[in-house]
């Protein structure tokens, strides 16, 4: 051992030799307590004047090490004193690379000396000594200890972090010994943008729904005092709390700002009131169709579309024996309305219904003329004034099915829009009392879009008897319960779902047996959108009181949508395996909803829509035949409006499966996959499953809906419920969705029975995905955005670019899934930071033109 050392002495240079020699000479004054202040602070001098590497000790600090447990020894035997606490203070710094891993001696002699020094000496020693707090604050909470000595030294140390560019440090040391309420005491105007950017990311790996509450508050407090109050909306939108968003709101002072923020408010559909009627009428989303057109315009994509456009038939190649074997005419006629619908869809005007010589409506019978007649309501979506006139005609009709297709178009023109003489209220509840079963559908239908997300008591009133009611059809009482739902998405509202649940104890096994209960479940469901554990009164009513037919759906389907987005593992984990278990026809409808339900907790975040993707590769080659048939609607679910290369490969795949059911979902999907983007080769894919079912109505009838939606709203709108860079779900959105996908679960019954109307219901979630930017007077004004793939930036070093492989178009432009936009120069400053839907721009005074 002696030769070794003599050996690692002999390899010093001379300038080492010297180094370590003083370094010997300084201990053995330092043990002398005549000399022993002044070598005290020539030895802290030689450490702190070292130069070193990020990779290699600091050589003062190596030629210390044999010293260590010497000066220990000498300071141990002090008596109590400003030298002695001088002594623990350097202790404490050679304690880093010279203590045992789990003694914590670093943080020990800091909590003996002068704590007011912990950051004379650096980063390194800091960061050090953040990891020992951790696991110091840990080890006393457990033994529940005191542990007001350890925050004293955090609050010390927090300050530095956050000057030396070490904001995310600080965060995590703050979080872990539970002090994250102070975070925005250290917010500054440089800071704050990657303060709260790793505060977000880090709320999504919060333990419960409470800590993550807690996390996205601070964020929210740390917004309001760097004065960002738009950003600070979209926090309190997170956290979807009514006291959180007035206080985001009362916060600003600015009214610019204040009607940005409003745009938000009107894009999540929130029902806030305020005065001010022009802060009122942006809320109120009275100016969509304007802006829909206006951008509609400037693309050049007016003209009226008709069915045969999307179709392309003369591309279709025949196959299945002979050609021509087509549709029966009333079932190809309804295929074109809907698609006719879906393409024009926000437009006011198309070729086929408004034509007044083809009489169009009136060339479909039963239901399938209120299809037609409800259809007018998609056109004329967001125009409230034209479209009631347009409207108004049909609802004189002596047939009861244009009546009620009207009744239901009144209330889709109103989708998302709040009008201050409120039409819709009044034309809809006028006749309810003498309606009949075929009106009544349509009232409800019309209402449960008109101010779905509203959670208006008003409409409370007006449905709750119909839900209660036993001498109305199942139908209609069941639709007045997904009314119910949609009215109130995610308000957790005990009224609502206490009639819904009466209505399910009281109901006999046959009537919930049907096809249309399965609406009761997910109405339910839809009350506590999003909420997480705040369902689980609901689910313990339920699991007691509701009968067997429904309770397993009911209880798969209300806890499916209180975890929607969340992507809580556990939750995942109990739906797979509900879907593992190998059950008779009769018990399938409970594991169908599972399957949808593992897709909607998983939806919220890449990693867990990747995982979810793995599975049903899983799920299709074991799974039972019920299992496939749902499997093409849950990945529609998960790829809204994305169409992934991978996803629309297995989807075609599906559609050729010899289960009907399996093939129609599967087409069915291709079409919520591709909603909105007219992407070429999903169009190429779906022109030859046309040729393919050429002889099949119900395929084919299916692949016409695909095409519609492959083609809505001509390519600018999109289906997807998440918005603002994927950061919040629209609870609204998404519940038109699910109406739509628990009514593909039984195409037989419904789709192709006669409930096509229900494919409306995603009226809710239809939404132009643009990027407009206007002036401080709220008129258009175009600039210059780079879009491209957003990249994640959160917790990286210094100011790295948000997006890759942009092009530079001028404003207004259409946003893909997963794109961001980001201004070309610096000639404007928006006042929201996430350039999406409407954004104000201001003149900045800084800028000069090269």
């Amino acid at each position: 051992m002696a030769d070794s050392k003599d050996k690692i002495t002999s390899d010093l240079s001379e300038e080492d030799q010297a180094l370590k020699d003083k370094l010997d000479l300084l201990v053995q004054k330092l043990q002398d307590l005549s000399s022993a202040e002044s070598s005290l602070k020539a030895l802290e001098t030689e450490v702190q004047s070292a130069t070193t590497s990020m990779t290699s000790i600091p050589k003062p600090l190596k030629f210390l090490k044999p010293h260590y447990s010497s000066i220990k020894t000498f300071y141990s035997s002090l008596s109590n004193s400003p030298f002695k606490k001088d002594l623990a203070n350097f202790l404490s710094i050679l304690a880093v690379t010279m203590s045992a891993p789990d003694e914590k001696e670093s943080l020990q002699f800091l909590l003996q000396g002068n704590q007011d020094a912990a950051t004379k000496w650096g980063q390194e020693y800091v960061r050090n000594l953040c990891g020992e707090i951790r696991d110091e604050y840990l080890s006393r909470m457990s033994q529940e200890k005191d542990r007001a000595d350890l925050l004293r030294i955090v609050d010390i140390i927090v300050p530095f972090l956050v000057k030396h560019s070490s904001e995310f440090e600080a965060i995590d040391l703050l979080s872990e010994v539970d002090c994250l309420e102070k975070l925005p005491e250290y917010i500054e105007i440089d800071n704050y943008k990657r303060i709260c950017q790793y505060n977000q990311g880090m709320a999504l790996y919060a333990a419960d729904p409470d800590e993550m509450y807690k996390t996205l508050y601070v964020c929210f407090k740390c917004y309001i005092k760097a004065g960002k109050f738009p950003e600070a909306l979209r926090i309190a939108l997170k956290i979807n709390r009514p006291e959180v968003i007035n206080e985001a709101m009362e916060s600003c002072t600015d009214p610019i700002a204040k009607k940005q923020m409003c745009y938000q408010l009107a894009r999540q559909r929130v029902n806030y009131q305020i005065e001010d009627d022009d802060l009122t009428k942006i809320i109120s989303n009275e100016f969509m169709n304007e802006a829909f057109i206006k951008l509609a315009t400037d693309l050049e994509v007016l003209e009226p579309k008709i069915p045969e456009d999307i179709y392309k038939s003369h591309l279709e190649e025949r196959g299945r024996g002979a050609q021509g074997g087509q549709l029966d005419s009333h079932k190809q006629n309804l295929a074109s309305t809907i698609v006719n619908a879906f393409v024009n869809a926000g437009y006011c005007n198309d070729a086929l219904v408004f034509n007044e010589e083809k009489k169009w409506v009136f060339r479909h019978k039963e239901w399938g003329l209120m299809t037609a007649a409800a259809s007018l309501g998609l056109i004329l979506l967001w125009n409230v004034d034209e479209g009631m006139t347009r409207i108004d005609k049909y609802q004189y009709s002596r047939d009861d099915f244009i009546r009620s297709g009207a009744l239901m178009a009144f209330g889709m023109v109103n989708a998302g829009i709040k009008n201050e003489c409120d039409p819709a209220f009044a034309l809809l509840t006028e006749g309810l009392d003498a309606a009949n079963d075929k009106l009544r559908v349509g009232i409800i239908a019309g209402l449960s879009m008109a101010y779905a997300g509203s959670g208006r008591e008003d409409v409370l009133e007006v449905l709750s008897p119909l839900v209660i009611d036993t001498s109305v059809s199942l139908e209609s009482s069941a639709l007045a319960a997904l009314g119910l739902g949609l009215v109130f998405a995610g308000t957790c509202n005990d009224d609502v779902a206490q009639v819904i649940l009466q209505t399910l104890m009281e109901r006999s096994e046959t009537e919930l047996s049907s096809p249309y209960a399965r609406f009761f479940a997910l109405g339910i469901g839809l009350v506590f959108l999003g909420q997480q554990d705040r369902i689980q009164t609901t689910l313990s009513i339920i699991e007691e009181f509701v009968p067997a037919p429904m309770k397993k759906y009911a209880l798969l389907t209300a806890e499916s949508c209180a975890y929607a987005g969340s992507g809580n593992v556990l939750k995942v984990q109990e739906m797979l395996q509900v879907c593992a278990e190998h059950l008779d026809e009769k018990e399938w409808m409970h594991q169908m909803v599972a399957v949808l339900g593992f897709s909607l907790i998983a939806m919220g975040e890449n990693v867990g829509i990747e995982m979810a993707l793995r599975s049903f590769d899983h799920l299709l080659q074991y799974g039972d035949l019920n299992i496939r048939r749902a499997t093409p609607l849950a990945i529609a679910l998960l790829c809204i409006s994305n169409p992934k290369v991978n996803v629309i490969d297995l989807l075609v795949k599906l559609s050729h499966d010899v289960d009907s059911q399996v093939a129609q979902a599967a087409i069915f999907a291709i079409g919520m996959v591709g909603a909105g983007t007219n992407n070429s080769r999903l169009a190429g894919t779906l022109r030859q499953l046309a040729g393919f079912y050429a002889n099949e109505d119900n395929q084919l009838f299916m692949v016409r809906i695909a095409q519609g939606l492959l083609h809505m709203g001509k390519g600018l709108m999109t289906l997807d419920p998440y918005h603002s860079e994927r950061y919040l779900l629209s609870p609204v959105a998404l519940g038109g969705i699910l109406t739509v996908l628990h009514t593909m679960l039984n195409t037989d019954q419904l789709i192709q029975g006669h409930g096509q109307y229900l494919l409306f219901y995603l009226a809710c979630a239809i939404y132009p995905r643009m990027l407009v930017t206007l002036d401080e007077n709220l008129q258009p004004l175009s600039v210059q955005v780079r879009v491209g793939q957003a990249v994640d930036t959160v917790g990286q070093a210094g100011n790295p670019r948000t997006i890759t492989g942009f092009q530079t178009h001028t404003t207004p432009v259409l946003l893909a899934y997963g794109e961001r936009a980001e201004l070309a120069t610096e000639e404007y400053i928006p006042y929201a930071e996430v350039l999406e839907n409407f954004i104000i721009l201001k003149k900045n005074p800084n800028f000069v033109p090269e």
